[in-house]
């Protein structure tokens, strides 16, 4: 288990009001992972489809994108791949979280271009040890 006051120590360097955009159909999981993101620092923008996440990611510029694999008009992966394959977007970490776990979804995942995969549901703390791994790698 995470110590929550060691995860928070070095996460305040990277946030400086990182926007986080998070891209999920459930208004629940977004509203609350938002909030507590929020509470952390970081900016958080939403979306509910690929459609929106394709465009939340092209013209608000996140420094992240925490992602289902599951939307209403396509699959998350579908989004990641548009992303890396665009020149404005491909660097963009992305943190795909899912309860889909079997090992296709892991490596199609990985291949589309996520950097990181969090099974739901997760531990807090350790969605924001990767949001800090992935924020400090540099591609």
């Amino acid at each position: 288990m995470f110590e929550t006051s060691a995860c928070l120590a070095p996460l305040e360097e990277a946030v400086d009001r990182t926007k986080i955009l998070i891209v999920d159909d459930d208004d629940d999981q977004s509203s609350a992972l938002s909030y507590r993101l929020n509470k952390y620092g970081f900016a958080t923008l939403t979306a509910d489809t690929v459609e929106r996440g394709v465009r939340q990611s092209r013209d608000k510029s996140p420094d992240l994108i925490l992602l289902d694999v599951r939307l209403p008009d396509g699959s998350g992966l579908d989004l990641c791949r548009i992303l890396a394959d665009d020149p404005h977007t491909w660097s963009i970490p992305i943190i795909i979280v899912s309860g889909m776990e079997s090992q296709s979804v892991v490596r199609n995942a990985r291949t589309a271009g996520a950097r990181f995969f969090l099974k739901k549901p997760y531990d807090p703390n350790a969605l924001l040890v990767l949001i800090e791994n992935a924020l400090r790698e540099e591609f």
